[in-house]
């Protein structure tokens, strides 16, 4: 996909512009955060079960080569082979050669946001082979030709107005020329146009949410039928999945699984919790003749003992951005890449550089909200300051906002200059204030000013409130 991710203001202001996605994020505002509180409130030993979740992830990622090693060996054990790709090219090239070996001219594709990652969908398209989406919410952005605008719900975007034109548009070349508008209605049409798709596909492409070294299996959580459907019918299996999925047995993945559905939608558990261990044995009804598993590194491996290794234990259930306030103001786009929301803030500039995806660390409020609900403990607000820092360093930024970072960097490490200052800069904003108490202009704040009136400080500062909590018994 094109990366956007330099442009993060200008996006920004079009998505705040737009009265239809406004209205579609509301769902996202209100529906996922309730759920997830009810589900967490439900479950007494939530907490203990973030804490364990994250402690096998850190496990797993101090012992990384050895899982990822013995994986490898049990797929092999049951009939399947992995493909090790440092690089989005060679994941793509892998699964390009594999469904040429089988003359693919279609590939049913399961959601994937490592599929997004690599851009495969128009990399097979450029060389003959028709990919497929295959969940709705997939199947609805491939339409319109866009990507996803979260992790979970890659078109939660979208209103149902939105879906019933989607579907009018391109599903008249199957006989459909009456727009639905009931939502399970436009779900039986898009169920009854993909039916034929998955009989008729040579090769169907699954993500992963873990891979378990105890068994060789990969597994996929949904709340559709489609992964089920993606992965039995056609002759070949390909599973597209990053070196982070891992997990060291059954019992991990199941400890994991009680912590996503309840972050993610806010389920006790996902509808279908499919697990795939090799190719299709004597006497199996179905199931695939080839099975492959394409791990891809992609700079992750890197990532491993540096300040950015605990982005390593997001297991992509999207609570981050379901609770963001940025998120919520300007939608998934906004973010310019695959991944979007705080996940994004910190994760992007890796992928991208910090040059590409400056704005995005900067573009949170730093409430807390993502690390507190994040079901793996990751520091999100820490990663984005560290990424804040990098870009200083770096004189990214422009030269008027590193000169304001220095000026404000001066006062702060003399601590008796920084009090006369601030209790200066009091007195100099209340006058500038007046009567009214708001300040409706100020130099280099236009960016709050150009839309909202600046407060005037009131009361003691925060050094004198905080040197008179001391004092007290």
């Amino acid at each position: 996909m094109q990366t956007t991710s330099h442009a993060f203001k200008d996006n920004a202001r079009k998505a705040m512009a737009d009265v239809d996605l406004r209205t579609a994020l509301k769902r996202v505002e209100t529906g996922f955060t309730t759920a997830r509180r009810k589900a967490a409130d439900r479950l007494p030993e939530f907490e203990d079960l973030r804490d364990a979740g994250r402690d096998i992830k850190n496990h797993v990622l101090e012992n990384l080569d050895f899982y990822l090693e013995r994986f490898e060996e049990r797929v092999i054990a049951q009939g399947g082979k992995v493909h090790w790709c440092s690089t989005p090219r060679e994941a793509r090239e892998t699964i390009l050669k594999l469904c040429r070996s089988v003359d693919a001219r279609t590939a049913t594709k399961g959601k994937s946001m490592i599929a997004e990652e690599i851009a495969l969908n128009p990399f097979l398209e450029a060389n003959g082979i028709e990919p497929i989406e295959t969940d709705l919410g997939e199947y609805i952005i491939q339409l319109a030709d866009e990507p996803p605008s979260h992790i979970i719900g890659p078109a939660v975007h979208k209103t149902k107005d939105q879906v019933s034109d989607l579907f009018l548009e391109h599903h008249w070349k199957y006989g459909r020329t009456e727009r639905q508008t009931d939502p399970q209605a436009l779900v039986n049409e898009a169920r009854e146009i993909l039916r034929q798709k998955y009989v008729d596909a040579d090769v169907g492409i699954t993500g992963a949410n873990f891979l378990v070294a105890e068994t060789g299996s990969t597994i996929i959580v949904t709340n559709e039928g489609n992964g089920d459907l993606t992965q039995m019918l056609p002759k070949m299996h390909i599973v597209i999945a990053s070196l982070e999925k891992i997990v060291p047995t059954l019992d991990d993945m199941a400890t994991i699984m009680r912590v996503l559905a309840r972050s993610a939608t806010g389920q006790e558990m996902s509808v279908y919790t499919t697990l795939s261990t090799g190719t299709r044995r004597e006497g199996d009804l179905d199931g695939p003749e080839e099975f492959h598993v394409v791990l891809l590194d992609n700079g992750r491996s890197e990532m491993v003992g540096t300040e950015l290794q605990e982005l390593l234990r997001c297991i992509r259930c999207g609570a981050c951005m379901n609770h963001c306030p940025v998120y919520h103001t300007v939608g998934g786009h906004a973010y310019g890449w695959v991944y979007p929301g705080p996940i994004g803030a910190a994760l992007d500039p890796h992928f991208l550089g910090i040059e590409e995806a400056r704005h995005l660390p900067s573009a949170s409020t730093f409430c807390g909200k993502c690390e507190e609900v994040c079901p793996m403990r990751i520091p999100l607000p820490r990663i984005m300051r560290y990424w804040r820092e990098q870009a200083f360093e770096r004189r990214v930024g422009p030269p008027l906002e590193r000169a304001g970072i220095r000026f404000w960097a001066f006062f702060a490490r003399r601590p008796a200059l920084y009090r006369l200052a601030t209790r200066l800069a009091i007195r100099v904003l209340r006058r500038l204030a007046g009567r009214r108490g708001v300040l409706t202009a100020l130099p280099f704040a236009g960016g709050w000013t150009d839309g909202r009136d600046l407060p005037a400080p009131e009361g003691r500062t925060f050094q004198e409130l905080w040197k008179s909590g001391r004092r007290s018994p």
